[in-house]
């Protein structure tokens, strides 16, 4: 078994030297090589996210932060493995998408899972991150919101108070978790597998117009999904 996460911290310190659990480039290139690695070894891949985003800073541009991120979904979407993801805690823009093309996505019950912060929506949007509970309430980032959407299979119920106060039960109810959802795709063909987790992402945001054929469109204004 493969795992692969982000490492953010609690204290300060611990934070600075995670620099708040935003990967670099050469850290998605590291996942990559890591699914490689899974792959010809035929292991199951799991990943944990939290990130508040990938780092935005001007040398992880320079250093091809968009490529390395597109490479890494792309892998992901090529594996033939079992893949989960869990959303542990912040799940924020393509920093967490990178690490988050799984067969299945699960998310403990206060974690966040979002395209952008709301803060960052706000900023875009209404030039003001005050407005960041009205950013949210659009974007749906909570758990039970994106399970509705059917953007995430499962939610993991956190022990009271959160899981930093069990971190044990926590963890139990996790592994759970993610072993039955392992149980579940090993019985799934590795090609059948990888068939679905794509069609699972070119599902995502379609709606039906009473006019159209059904599921013949999207949010984003006509994309059909090709033949496979």
């Amino acid at each position: 078994m493969l795992v692969v996460g982000h490492q953010k911290g609690r204290t300060l310190d611990e934070l600075t030297q995670n620099n708040f659990g935003m990967a670099n480039p050469e850290g998605y290139r590291k996942a990559q090589r890591l699914f490689k690695l899974a792959e010809r070894h035929g292991l199951p891949v799991l990943t944990f996210v939290d990130t508040p985003g990938a780092y935005p800073g001007v040398a992880a541009e320079e250093g091809g932060q968009a490529r390395a991120i597109a490479e890494t979904m792309l892998r992901m979407a090529r594996l033939t493995v079992p893949v989960i993801a869990t959303i542990i805690g912040e799940g924020g823009s393509g920093g967490a998408l990178a690490l988050a093309v799984a067969d299945r996505v699960l998310m403990l019950e206060n974690a966040t899972y979002s395209v952008i912060t709301p803060e960052g929506c706000a900023a875009i949007l209404w030039r003001d991150a005050d407005f960041a509970p009205q950013a949210a309430e659009a974007l749906r980032p909570t758990a039970s919101q994106l399970l509705e959407l059917m953007a995430v299979e499962k939610v993991v119920e956190e022990p009271r108070g959160g899981a930093h106060h069990n971190p044990e039960l926590a963890a139990q109810r996790l592994g759970e978790a993610i072993e039955g959802a392992l149980a579940e795709l090993d019985q799934i063909p590795a090609m059948e597998r990888r068939r679905q987790r794509r069609e699972r992402f070119r599902r995502l945001g379609r709606w039906s117009d009473p006019e159209q054929p059904p599921g013949n469109l999207s949010l984003f204004g006509g994309y059909s999904a090709p033949p496979e």
